[in-house]
């Protein structure tokens, strides 16, 4: 009986295909995931500290909570649109996501019962924590992927996160101006890096 010996050559060139097949998946569509993500925290940054400077209400940092909307159109959008191959990259960068939204919803869920224990509800702490699962989940996607600008530019969004958490925890308030470090944190992390992604495939594609 002949077997078929699978070297360390075909296995690297498997690799490789698996690679350049998920980095193609990731460029199929009109837009990226991370200028969907990137462009609406900015956005959301800047309305809400217009919002809570000046009218002085901190009520309005709920328009957060409108993060949710890119993941449900990305979910509506990736029904209609499926790539035609999926490799196992990305399989392992979906679910990398779904842990990440996972941990968005059961921290929500998590800060308002223990709210509702201690009779002190601060969806404060969303900031700091939703930079760090971002740039854990970005970081990742960069590593899967081989793109280096990803898991590099998460950099400055864990550094904010940090002083967020350090500010809180030394019993420190948090200012209208964090909505602007996020904001600028998501510019780093999510929407540079799209258009540099978007950027070298389209000269990728001009070159075949």
């Amino acid at each position: 009986m002949k077997e078929n010996l699978f070297s360390e050559k075909d296995s690297l060139k498997l690799i490789s295909q698996m690679l350049k097949q998920t980095k193609q998946n990731m460029e199929v569509g009109s837009g990226n995931v991370f200028l969907y993500y990137g462009y609406s925290a900015f956005i959301i940054s800047l309305i809400a500290f217009a919002m809570v400077y000046f009218t002085a209400n901190p009520l309005w940092a709920a328009l957060w909570f409108l993060m949710f909307v890119p993941g449900i159109v990305m979910k509506i959008k990736d029904r209609k649109e499926k790539p035609q191959v999926v490799t196992y990259m990305d399989k392992a960068i979906s679910n990398t996501w779904s842990v990440i939204g996972s941990m968005f919803l059961l921290t929500i869920i998590a800060i308002a019962l223990f709210g509702f224990h201690t009779g002190v509800c601060s969806f404060t702490l969303m900031l700091p924590l939703s930079l760090l699962y971002a740039g854990i989940g970005t970081s990742i996607t960069g590593v899967i992927t081989n793109m280096k600008v990803l898991v590099y530019t998460p950099l400055l969004a864990f550094f904010i996160g940090l002083y967020m958490l350090v500010v809180l925890v030394s019993d420190g308030d948090s200012t209208v101006y964090w909505h602007l470090y996020f904001g600028i944190a998501f510019l780093f992390m999510m929407i540079i890096p799209g258009h540099i992604i978007n950027r070298n495939s389209r000269q990728q594609c001009l070159k075949n």
